[in-house]
């Protein structure tokens, strides 16, 4: 039931980021019709700086839970990869708590404040005379740090999993470092070549 609401807990994750991950390809278009506009016709949009910023802030504000879902951030982990699965939860278990709750739960209070007051004057950008809205982006902050905190809640679920049997519960994968698959398949072909001969 745990690893069932875990792999849950990671679909919603995985399907946020897929969703909001398209807002890359959005940018470039936008950002490549802008340097078009403005070097070759000479004639710049009012629009492309607020659009980058929103759609960058999107991206950065929706896409942490799914970063997190396959333990993605940013880690210095020169000893952490050398200790036992047992203590690996144990530090990421207390870390969680005394850590990333109280921190990622105050910016989903604060966030709050700051979306619901900028929905509520209907805030525009005042970078451009064209007058987008940017209420919006400021809305994705609470949510995209409750998504955070609620797959934080699956992570603190696979440490103590981890605890009880110990050995980390698995992780849904969907894409993998280059380098990830260099190395794998270098080492298919000497198991091939030790085979072979």
């Amino acid at each position: 039931m745990t690893q069932r609401l875990i792999y849950m807990i990671d679909q919603l994750s995985k399907t946020v980021g897929h969703a909001f991950a398209w807002c890359i390809v959005i940018l470039t278009f936008g950002t490549c019709y802008e340097v078009f506009v403005r070097y070759v016709l000479d004639d710049p949009t009012s629009w492309a700086f607020d659009m980058s910023y929103m759609l960058y802030g999107a991206v950065f504000y929706m896409t942490g839970a799914y970063t997190l879902s396959r333990a993605g951030h940013v880690r210095a982990d020169m000893f952490y990869r050398l200790w036992s699965d047992r203590t690996q939860a144990i530090v990421e278990l207390v870390l969680y708590v005394l850590f990333f709750f109280p921190g990622i739960l105050a910016l989903v209070i604060a966030g709050w404040g700051y979306g619901t007051e900028s929905l509520r004057l209907r805030e525009v950008s005042v970078n451009s005379p064209a007058g987008v809205p940017i209420w919006p982006l400021k809305m994705m902050i609470p949510f995209g740090a409750g998504l955070i905190a609620l797959q934080g809640f699956a992570e603190v679920l696979r440490c103590v999993l981890c605890l009880r049997d110990g050995r980390w519960v698995g992780r849904l994968h969907d894409v993998e470092e280059l380098e990830k698959q260099i190395i794998e398949e270098a080492a298919r072909r000497r198991a091939a070549e030790g085979t072979a001969s």
